[in-house]
């Protein structure tokens, strides 16, 4: 009886093949589709094996809809349109989708394919490859849940569960997600990855690694061809000691330049300052910084913090030579520092790391607990803790009141200021030399006022009051008590009291105030000294 079924079976299945395909591509409704076998070598019913099954043997293939497979074996479930399929599993779709393996679980009325062991899908210049896979051919689409490996013609990428989109070429990763390719490694749990454009959304911590840099972010997209980031939620970027983070950044890890928006911190932790402001320009290559909107530059090598504010500020680096490398900060209009203990006002500035002197340019004032400095150029040179001395070049003048209406005043073509741990201990002043001084009597009270005409003049200092001066014989001088001092000897002529215009704090340093034009100092031609030849004067 059973033979005779098997020999009616062989007779009646091309039939009943060619019966569904052609009512199949008939109906204008096509509500079901099925499953057809177009061939095996060896067909036979076992039903110890699989009651249910035609059990096929050699060069087995099968059709459904455009989708072709093929295998060694298989098990074929004509009434419930569905197969296993066992040994050289192969799916084809047109001439560029491929999926191969060594079992198939292929169920025509839901049109999943369930591939296991050795898996490969091939789309176009595209692999995946994993031990487990399904494929949706309702939206072409495979899943993997036991680790996997997707490479395309740049990259690969590796996750624990993954999707992949044959019309979409997206790729979905999540759980320990690896991608990278020659020069790049990313680092994460969640990414949305497409072949064609190479673009790698991010949607969780992410850590990417590019040559020297290492950058963090929890939300952006990376573009694997050109080499862009655009990256936000405070992303940051970690290079050769320095980091900077930002509201939002594009960052070009080929070229080795960023643009960085928002609320950014840029610390330098070898030279232990730091850059904030709301816009910047980083060059990894060149090591430069340009910040720009509430642009700050702190610096913390000093005991003293010290915060100053420009419209824009610079930070670049130099190589001289192999084992020569200096930096430089530039601040550029409306400069204004404050520290504790030392504040500042002027129009730019420039720190070189050679020297560590601070230069400050164009109507500088520098304030030193009560003293004021200004001149036309004012160097601060310090050490890794504290100021070492400070150089006041033209049109110097020193001020410290004694009391509210009275001041110590000094000016000169220059000047010099030497500092001990910290506090001022020596002054030199050099050049047209004049000196109004107060000195105080043991009891505190005033002597009257002393002034002073001279070549030069040096004073020595303790706890911030001068306890000595020192003044060549030549010089010119007269002292006035207190009741006798004539009103036009009180101040000297380039005599002017600033401390409406200091930085109160960190905060005002944001807040611009002039000194007023009638109090700008003057613009003074110095021209070099003509040298004598045979013919005369050298212009």
């Amino acid at each position: 009886m059973r033979k005779g079924l098997y020999i009616l079976f062989l007779l009646i299945l091309p039939f009943v093949a060619k019966a569904q395909e052609l009512s199949s591509d008939s109906s204008s409704t096509k509500s079901k589709s099925y499953v057809h076998m177009l061939h095996t070598d060896i067909t036979r019913f076992d039903e110890a094996i699989n009651p249910d099954a035609w059990i096929l043997v050699g060069d087995v293939q099968f059709r459904r809809d455009s989708m072709y497979m093929y295998c060694d074996s298989a098990h074929y479930f004509q009434n419930k349109n569905s197969f296993q399929a066992f040994g050289n599993v192969r799916m084809e779709q047109g001439d560029t989708l491929f999926l191969f393996g060594d079992y198939l679980d292929y169920d025509g009325d839901v049109n999943i394919a369930r591939v296991r062991q050795n898996v490969r899908l091939i789309d176009k210049t595209t692999v995946l490859e994993t031990d487990s896979l399904d494929f949706d051919r309702n939206v072409n689409l495979g899943f993997f849940f036991e680790y996997g490996t997707l490479s395309d013609e740049e990259n690969v990428l590796s996750s624990y569960y993954g999707e992949y989109s044959v019309d979409t070429k997206d790729a979905f990763f999540q759980y320990e997600v690896v991608l990278e390719n020659s020069d790049f490694r990313m680092l994460t749990d969640t990414l949305r990855y497409n072949t064609e454009t190479k673009i790698a959304n991010i949607f969780g911590p992410t850590n990417m690694y590019s040559g020297e840099s290492e950058v963090y972010s929890e939300r952006g997209r990376y573009n694997t061809s050109t080499k862009h980031a655009f990256l936000l939620d405070r992303s940051v970027i970690y290079n050769d000691n320095k980091n900077v983070t930002a509201d939002s950044l594009f960052y070009d890890t080929q070229a080795g330049y960023s643009e960085v928006f928002g609320n950014i911190i840029y610390t330098d932790t070898v030279n232990r300052n730091m850059l904030t402001g709301e816009y910047a320009y980083l060059n990894e290559i060149v090591d430069s910084a340009y910040v720009t909107g509430r642009a700050v530059a702190t610096d913390f090598s000093q005991r003293d913090s010290l915060y100053l504010h420009a419209d824009t500020i610079w930070a670049v680096s130099y190589n001289v030579d192999t084992d020569s490398l200096y930096r430089q900060i530039k601040a550029h209009h409306k400069v204004r520092a404050w520290g504790k203990n030392m504040q500042a006002v002027c129009d730019s500035l420039i720190f070189d790391s050679r020297d560590t002197c601070l230069t400050m340019y164009k109507d500088p004032i520098l304030w030193d607990k009560d003293i004021q400095l200004l001149g036309e150029v004012v160097k601060v040179y310090m050490d890794s803790t504290n100021i070492n001395w400070v150089h006041v070049i033209n049109q110097t003048l020193y001020a410290e009141p004694v009391d509210s209406v009275n001041y110590n005043q000094i000016k000169g073509q220059e000047m010099k200021f030497f500092f001990n741990e910290g506090k001022l201990a020596e002054m030199q002043v050099i050049g047209s030399v004049n000196i109004i001084f107060y000195p105080i009597e043991t009891d505190g009270t005033y002597m009257g006022m002393n002034t002073t005409t001279a070549g030069r003049a040096i004073a020595y200092l303790k706890d911030g009051q001068v306890e000595k001066m020192v003044i060549p014989k030549e010089a010119k001088g007269v002292f006035y008590p207190m009741s006798q001092r004539p009103a036009d000897k009180r101040f000297l002529d380039n005599f002017a009291w600033f401390d409406f215009v200091r930085p109160t704090s960190k905060e005002d340093i944001f807040n611009w105030r002039g000194k007023g034009a009638e109090n700008v100092l003057k613009s003074i031609r110095r021209d070099k000294i003509p040298l004598p030849t045979l013919n005369g004067f050298k212009k």
